[in-house]
């Protein structure tokens, strides 16, 4: 018997709300980053310098051929119109990665959260300071292509000042489904499934292309995509056609942040308190 197993057993019961959170999720997310500062660097780059690359190739290059797009009755500027979209991407890319890959390495392999939960944390300090580390990713992917943007001069609007807390919004939704659909998982191969349906939603998210292209019945489809949300989202604000539409999209984040929580939160105690 180790001896994470030996205070899993012996250790005291806690009752309410005591039982799930600690109050400590710092000390989950602080762990996490200082567990990999070492290629932090190489993560962080490889992360921005993507979307990057797809601005400059499509959103220049193939932009000069393209001319305008319409958004909400105005012409826009295709690098402009994709940007945003790329903006978004960048968000959700960072905050999957670390809420799967990582998490699932640590649920199956290192078995990291036990060790945890055999202390004063519960589910939710675990779920949190995961989902904390996962969203710190997105949010600098995005900060550094905001950076990117502007230098360009593609945020045609003084809304997009409000595009960083809409990438993080983006991020802490994708990061909170991302690890409560991980919990779930059990095998490399089932973790391929994460990459089957995040290459899709990246490409008819209305990523590249207006909504309209596409038949009404694959617009409704594509209408109920995650990511769909997210680039309209900040689409409207860097763009400057902003209405109350936006507070549906807000909304539907808020909604995946709460199930993902959730559902995260009742995991790690069936997994590991059970």
């Amino acid at each position: 018997m180790t001896l994470v197993d030996h205070a899993l057993e012996h250790r005291a019961p806690r009752r309410g709300v005591g039982a799930l959170y600690a109050g400590n999720a710092r000390a989950v997310m602080y762990r996490g980053w200082r567990a990999t500062r070492s290629t932090n660097w190489l993560v962080m780059l490889s992360g921005l310098f993507e979307p990057i690359f797809y601005l400059l190739s499509l959103g220049i290059g193939l932009g000069a051929l393209v001319g305008t797009v319409a958004v909400d009755g105005r012409e826009v500027p295709y690098a402009a119109f994709i940007a945003p979209a790329l903006l978004a991407v960048a968000a959700m890319n960072g905050a999957i990665y670390d809420s799967t890959w990582n998490v699932f390495f640590k649920i199956r392999f290192a078995k990291l959260y036990e060790g945890m939960l055999a202390t004063s944390l519960g589910p939710l300090d675990v779920a949190l300071g995961e989902i904390s580390l996962a969203l710190l990713r997105g949010g600098l992917y995005a900060a550094g292509f905001m950076l990117v943007m502007q230098v360009l001069g593609l945020a045609l609007s003084w809304w997009a000042v409000l595009a960083f807390p809409a990438v993080l919004l983006i991020a802490f939704g994708f990061a909170s489904v991302g690890m409560a659909v991980t919990s779930y998982l059990t095998s490399f191969q089932q973790m391929d499934w994460i990459n089957f349906v995040m290459l899709p939603m990246f490409l008819f998210s209305a990523t590249f292309y207006p909504l309209s292209v596409y038949p009404e019945p694959i617009q409704w489809v594509i209408q109920a995509l995650p990511l769909w949300h997210g680039v309209e989202l900040v689409r409207g604000l860097t763009t400057g056609a902003v209405d109350a539409s936006l507070l549906i999209h807000v909304a539907y984040y808020l909604v995946m942040i709460a199930a993902g929580m959730v559902f995260t939160t009742k995991r790690l105690r069936a997994l590991f308190l059970g």
